[in-house]
């Protein structure tokens, strides 16, 4: 009895020091590399965390083909704040919990902002790649970045196009409220005044209200020959159908909240002529042609954020690559702030903000083509 306890004890000693061993030497293979994707997954706005979570999701199954990042595999990470601040401080956590190594989002500034502030906390690199209210990067917190522009660069070009371009005589500026719409709308409001053009009303709506013909009709008494709006594709859509419906022609302008499918789907026919600001056109970028081509073979349509957040996989991919993997946000964020980087939408600067060099701001206008409506640039090369 002596000598079988003896023997099963041996095999036990000898089946633990193997699994140690086993656990061990098997770590390193099995180790990932943990990218976080935070937006809207669901929702209202959801369209917009589809195209984050589509760039992200390609990028990195590029980069897992070719080898991963220093022999290790990326595994995504979904955060679903719905565009709610509250909800976004808390998948924040969740993921700082998680100890991902980086954070592509999020997608309304009025997230970002609070989820930012966690990121910091807890030393995470975050870029986000459609946050463009200025104060996500004013703040100055060493780890957050974008791949977009800021409002006060896309006020002043629809400002700029309001003012000399269409010389609009009867401004509305409607916003949402929202960190990022009445952001936008201020920003394209104080450019407008400088101009020497002074806004006719003034006024926030709630993001998620359905019915603005109050609105409609008191812009209609003022003869608004123009309304430019901050705020997203939902909330604009149904303003530009009341708008139509009432019989109010006056030309609508927003950002880019509404680069969406399915803005039309919600404006209905007065999409057409509908102008907006938005980054020169992406996918037109001939180092994006392969990534685009291989998109669309999947039926998808790369657009809006899309291949910014393509672009923000790899340069966080390559700043991983030469920093050994680490999870230090602060280094990560210093290496990209020193480097230039080639991506799918060419190549990319950051200044000690985290503001991206040259931004490329022009303007689209929405139109029909067939029996569906398309944004195609107007301004720019």
């Amino acid at each position: 009895m002596q000598k079988i306890q003896s023997f099963r004890a041996g095999v036990s000693a000898t089946l633990f020091a193997s699994a140690l061993f086993l656990a061990f030497t098997a770590s390193p293979a099995l180790a990932q590399i943990k990218i976080a994707v935070s937006g809207p997954i669901t929702g209202p706005y959801a369209k917009f965390g589809e195209q984050l979570l589509k760039g992200a999701t390609a990028a990195v199954e590029e980069i897992n083909a070719a080898g991963g990042i220093n022999g290790q595999k990326i595994t995504v990470v979904q955060g679903d704040d719905q565009c709610e601040a509250k909800q976004a401080r808390g998948v924040a956590n969740r993921l700082a919990n998680d100890k991902v190594h980086a954070v592509v989002g999020h997608f309304c500034s009025s997230t970002t902002i609070p989820a930012s502030e966690v990121y910091d906390e807890a030393n995470i690199l975050m870029i986000t790649p459609a946050s463009t209210n200025p104060t996500v990067t004013d703040r100055k917190l060493p780890i957050v970045m974008r791949t977009c522009g800021r409002d006060d660069q896309q006020g002043d070009v629809a400002a700029e196009y309001i003012a000399k371009t269409l010389k609009s005589k009867k401004v509305a500026v409607i916003h949402d409220k929202d960190t990022y719409g009445k952001g936008l709308a201020d920003a394209m409001k104080d450019k407008l005044n400088k101009l020497g053009s002074k806004e006719v009303l003034y006024e926030g709506i709630t993001r998620g209200d359905k019915d603005f013909n109050s609105l409609v009709t008191k812009m209609k008494g003022l003869g608004v020959d123009l309304i430019y709006f901050g705020g997203l594709h939902a909330e604009a859509g149904l303003i530009v159908r009341q708008s139509k419906e009432q019989g109010l022609k006056a030309k609508f302008f927003s950002g880019d909240g509404i680069v969406s499918e399915e803005f039309p789907s919600i404006a209905g026919e007065g999409t057409q002529g509908v102008l907006m600001t938005f980054g020169a056109d992406p996918r037109k970028i001939p180092t994006a042609k392969a990534v685009v081509d291989k998109f669309r073979k999947t039926g998808y349509e790369p657009e809006a954020y899309t291949l910014y957040s393509y672009t923000t996989v790899q340069v966080i991919a390559e700043a991983l690559k030469a920093n050994k993997n680490t999870r230090d946000g602060n280094k990560l964020a210093s290496y990209i702030k020193s480097k230039s980087f080639d991506t799918v939408m060419g190549k990319k600067e950051f200044d000690s903000k985290g503001d991206l060099k040259v931004s490329d701001y022009v303007v689209y206008e929405w139109r029909k083509n067939g029996d569906k409506f398309v944004y195609e640039q107007i301004t720019g090369n």
